[in-house]
């Protein structure tokens, strides 16, 4: 598939103004990056840390994330690794809520589903 034809969706459509698309791999991003902040949640799995993100840039945040968008209405998936000694629970709800405003008031598609897979649990590294 090439670039351009990756897949976008229409979040404006103003005939005075012109058409506002978004592609999917934004959406994924913004997914990304709203669950790394949680506190708990080590990185996407499958995929490079935090801080190496700002170094490398961050086209491969998206890694471990799947967003399906049907007429306006995106399921987020994520894989992600948490840090040990923290509540699976409280992470993940965390999680689900803070990307599924982020997705919401970034983009104006409404968010029905985030589902999220534990893939791991890291520990903290030892000096």
């Amino acid at each position: 598939m090439a670039k351009d034809e990756r897949n976008a969706y229409t979040i404006q459509n103003d005939a005075s103004l012109g058409e506002v698309k978004i592609a999917d791999e934004v959406v994924a991003i913004i997914a990304a990056l709203a669950a790394t902040e949680v506190d708990g949640v080590a990185s996407m799995a499958g995929n490079i840390t935090n801080e190496v993100i700002g170094k490398l840039g961050i086209k491969n945040l998206s890694k471990g994330v799947k967003v399906d968008v049907l007429e306006g209405v995106v399921t987020v998936s994520l894989a992600l690794n948490l840090k040990y000694d923290y509540s699976i629970m409280e992470v993940t709800k965390k999680v689900q809520e803070k990307v599924k405003n982020a997705v919401e008031n970034m983009t104006g598609l409404e968010v029905a589903d985030v589902n999220i897979k534990v893939a791991g649990v890291e520990m903290e590294k030892q000096n």
